[in-house]
């Protein structure tokens, strides 16, 4: 990734496209549409209320991060959907239950104007539910250029410059890339016969990439996690993000995780469980779904305590992860963790988080920021894996061979550093010598 000698300019409309018109889409539009009329604050979210520190600590520069950089401003935003059921933005954040009434209310027009286009859906990849508002192209070739005309239509119709996509659709079933993954040619091929490796995420990113629109994944599948997607975006100068959005349970673990390591305190066990009942909490509640999240949420603990390098303190480390679909409780999740640690001369000691989070309410400044990012990533001429956007996420992608960094602060300190490093300012490194010279 090359330094950028100059950034676009964000002029005109950006189109913001959320494959999966669910309660984290929906909250995400309705909050847009409030802040953007000064209704409400985008709490939670870096691009909106974070600064960014420049040069040294004496010098007191300290911008907001959405005036430093050239971002997209909430104004510009156009938002459409792709879903698998009907209903436009407003009904579904009314059955969704996230907001309350006068919050979706102040914003009903906005969010009638939200119609979802028909979804591509292949129901062995979503086992829980049932589309009924569903394109029916006879190859998933097909399918990949109706949401290219999709995306084409949709930025003419709004009168859009550009752009980007981020998947707030449900979690596939866990798989792994197959031959048909491997390149451009093999995955084309692929789409041509119908071959059953391909799910209907990966369609959207082709059809993405295809476009030249950015793509970001917020769930723990693959989608564009392959081979063939990494090539394509390159080759067409595109910038890609994921994997699912690292909100409430792993936003806390990447960072007592690190805390632990920090003070070489071992850990005997860390057993994770969760209870939701959201429409995410029913699709994880088939095997296959859960499958990729279990596997997302468990992967960070064993790259920051790196067992390998410190095994008296981490070889033998027993992590449980565990969802649970649990109705009553809506899209109000609770993520409790029990820890089991020891300290000096190995006494034992136990660390328990009761997160009582909101699921849709953590993760919509989430979207917003990664849309905002990835479009400023295309227009600075990023393209590829954007590993500086692991910050967002549970299971970051990166380059071939390399090991993802899940420690949440040193994530905020590479997207920070890559923030600055792209408008020409030093890096930070903390280490501060010249201060005491």
């Amino acid at each position: 990734m090359k330094r950028p000698t100059r950034i676009e300019n964000a002029d005109g409309k950006l189109a913001v496209l959320l494959p999966g018109l669910g309660a984290v889409a929906t909250t995400t539009m309705a909050g847009v549409f409030l802040a953007r009329r000064g209704l409400a604050r985008p709490i939670g979210s870096l691009t909106q209320l974070g600064t960014i520190r420049l040069g040294r600590r004496t010098s007191r520069r300290a911008p907001p991060i959405r005036e430093l950089l050239p971002l997209a401003p909430l104004d510009s935003i156009e938002f459409g959907a792709w879903d698998i059921f009907p209903d436009d933005a407003y009904d579904v954040a009314e059955s969704a239950k996230v907001l309350e009434r006068d919050h979706i209310d102040a914003v009903r027009d906005e969010l009638r104007g939200v119609v979802p286009m028909k979804g591509v859906f292949y129901p062995e990849w979503v086992k829980r539910l049932s589309g009924t508002h569903v394109k029916s192209h006879p190859s998933k070739a097909q399918m990949v250029e109706a949401l290219r005309e999709d995306i084409r239509s949709f930025v003419r119709a709004r009168g859009c410059s550009r752009a980007v996509a981020v998947w707030c659709g449900s979690t596939e079933v866990h798989s792994t890339p197959s031959a048909a993954h491997a390149s451009i040619g093999e995955f084309e091929a692929g789409l041509a016969r119908n071959d059953p490796a391909i799910a209907s995420s990966q369609i959207y990113a082709w059809a993405c990439l295809k476009e030249k629109v950015p793509f970001v994944n917020g769930a723990p599948h693959l989608g564009c996690d392959f081979p063939a997607a990494a090539q394509l975006a390159r080759e067409n100068g595109v910038p890609i993000a994921g994997k699912d959005f690292k909100t409430g349970q792993t936003l806390m673990k990447t960072a007592i995780a690190p805390a632990l390591k920090a003070r070489m305190l071992g850990v005997r066990g860390w057993f994770s469980t969760n209870i939701l009942g959201n429409r995410d909490g029913e699709v994880l509640d088939d095997p296959g779904s859960f499958k990729s999240k279990e596997e997302s949420k468990k992967c960070a603990l064993d790259w920051i305590f790196e067992p390998d390098k410190y095994q008296e303190l981490y070889r033998d480390l027993f992590h449980k992860v565990r969802i649970e679909y649990y109705p009553p409780r809506g899209d109000a999740k609770e993520g409790w963790d029990n820890i089991d640690l020891f300290g000096w001369l190995g006494y034992p000691m136990q660390l328990k988080i009761d997160f009582l989070c909101r699921d849709s309410i953590l993760a919509a400044p989430v979207v917003l920021d990664l849309a905002l990012l990835m479009d400023l990533a295309k227009r600075a001429g990023f393209s590829g894996t954007q590993e500086w956007l692991s910050f967002y996420f549970k299971s970051p992608m990166t380059a071939p061979g390399l090991y993802p960094e899940h420690d949440l602060f040193i994530q905020l300190m590479k997207m920070k550093n890559t923030m600055r490093w792209m408008i020409g300012e030093e890096p930070i490194t903390h280490l501060g010598n010249e201060y005491y010279d």
